[in-house]
Parts: C-alpha cells; sequence; structure tokens
C-alpha cells in the first residue's frame, strides 16, 4: 500500500488578510485529495485557533466559514502546531486554544519536511 503523501502549511497572515482565507481553502482541498495536513501558524495566524475567536472572522465572504473550514481539518486528522514565541507574545497558552492544538517549535515542521512532506506558506 502506498504511504499518505503529507503537506506541510504554514500561515502567518490573521483575520486582516485574505490569503489567510485562501490557505485554509488550499488546506481544504488537501485533505479532499488525501493528503495528510500539518499546518504551522506563526505570527498574527496564530490568532485563527483561539478559542472564540472564529465566529466572525471570514475574510471572504465567499469561502465557508472559517471555523468549518478548520474544523474539517481538526475532523480529518490534520495537525496545528503554534509558534511558541508568537503565542506567547500574545499571552497564549494551550488551555486559550482550540482543542488539540499543539503549542511547539518548528522543529516538529521540519521533522516532517525532511522526510518528504511537501510545503506551502501563506
Amino acid at each position: 500500500m502506498a504511504e499518505t503523501k503529507k503537506l506541510v502549511v504554514m500561515i502567518t497572515r490573521g483575520f486582516d488578510d485574505e490569503r489567510s482565507s485562501v490557505a485554509w481553502s488550499v488546506i481544504n482541498g488537501a485533505i479532499k485529495t488525501g493528503l495528510e495536513v500539518t499546518v504551522f501558524l506563526t505570527s498574527s495566524g496564530v490568532d485563527w485557533v483561539r478559542k472564540g475567536s472564529l465566529e466572525s472572522a471570514r475574510p471572504n465572504p465567499l469561502d465557508p466559514p472559517m471555523k468549518e473550514m478548520i474544523q474539517f481539518l481538526i475532523d480529518n486528522g490534520g495537525t496545528i502546531l503554534v509558534c511558541p514565541p508568537c503565542a506567547k507574545v500574545r499571552g497564549y497558552e494551550e488551555k486559550d486554544l482550540l482543542d488539540g492544538v499543539i503549542i511547539t517549535g518548528s522543529g516538529a515542521m521540519h521533522e516532517l519536511i525532511m522526510a518528504g512532506a511537501a510545503t506551502l506558506s501563506f
């Protein structure tokens, strides 16, 4: 049986940038095509996984609601990693983030890349 292909997506944009909505759309498409997806959030991208932040976030009104797109990743076994200094500067701890989100250094992402994962960044 063939090994599942992996994709790592780094998101650095937050609520004020439509590119972040594009990133989550691409992530959802990757999952639908069978890719195993890991997301690494840095800078203002960290805000996407703060509990309560997704209720009204919708940078592109033609995309599905952000809450649905992020939940699709979680429900389909995707992994969300958060940059520790980026979380700390915002006062976030894991308890402040969506269930299952992991605060960890970029080494976790680098391991996937060294093992052959494709990468995208937004």
